[in-house]
């Protein structure tokens, strides 16, 4: 599908209809994927990482402890002031308003990069722009996380499409060190040559 992105007034609206609009502080299923994801990364700490979309913060709050500085960054403002009220007060936590990948962050380069639940809503653009700056902006050794839904949505791209066009285009710079399929989920981590 080639639609466009989404908007951040979609994100808002979402948001300001449904204080947990994807239950992501109520699930078990939720709460298990965060502990995944965590639990994957946990084997290093990260001096920069950058999470995109990161909605009311919950996964952020998993991430934190892994990480010297941690930038998360989401479409809505309304997401972020829950995520503020989350885990605005951890050190080394930094939230911010960007629309990725139009805006990207000043920081020359991570060595951690979370994508989760987020590249399904972009575009083919925007996919590209994504890829583009994480082949800039991803240190040697850094890593990327992608974990995204693969059931039926509505959105411009399947979890599956986004991911395999993500990685069509990082392939020839970054070397796959898991690829997981779970109920409802995939999750592929991927390092910087």
């Amino acid at each position: 599908m080639t639609g466009s992105s989404l908007t951040a007034q979609y994100f808002d609206d979402i948001f300001g209809s449904d204080d947990d609009p994807w239950n992501l502080a109520s699930s078990k299923y939720e709460a298990a994927k965060f502990v995944h994801t965590h639990d994957v990364l946990a084997d290093r700490r990260y001096t920069h990482a950058f999470e995109i979309g990161c909605a009311h913060g919950v996964l952020t709050g998993h991430l934190a402890p892994l990480c010297d500085s941690l930038l998360a960054v989401d479409i809505s403002t309304k997401a972020l002031a829950k995520a503020r009220e989350r885990v605005g007060d951890r050190p080394g936590v930094s939230l911010a308003h960007m629309v990725f990948p139009q805006e990207t962050p000043e920081t020359e380069h991570f060595d951690l990069v979370v994508l989760s639940e987020v590249a399904y809503y972009w575009d083919l653009i925007d996919l590209g722009r994504a890829s583009e700056w994480l082949r800039g902006h991803v240190s040697p050794g850094g890593r990327i996380i992608l974990v995204h839904y693969t059931a039926e949505t509505d959105y411009p791209q399947s979890g599956d499409e986004a991911v395999e066009t993500i990685w069509a285009k990082l392939a020839a710079d970054f070397d796959i060190e898991l690829a997981e399929r779970r109920d409802k989920y995939r999750l592929d981590l991927w390092k910087r040559r």
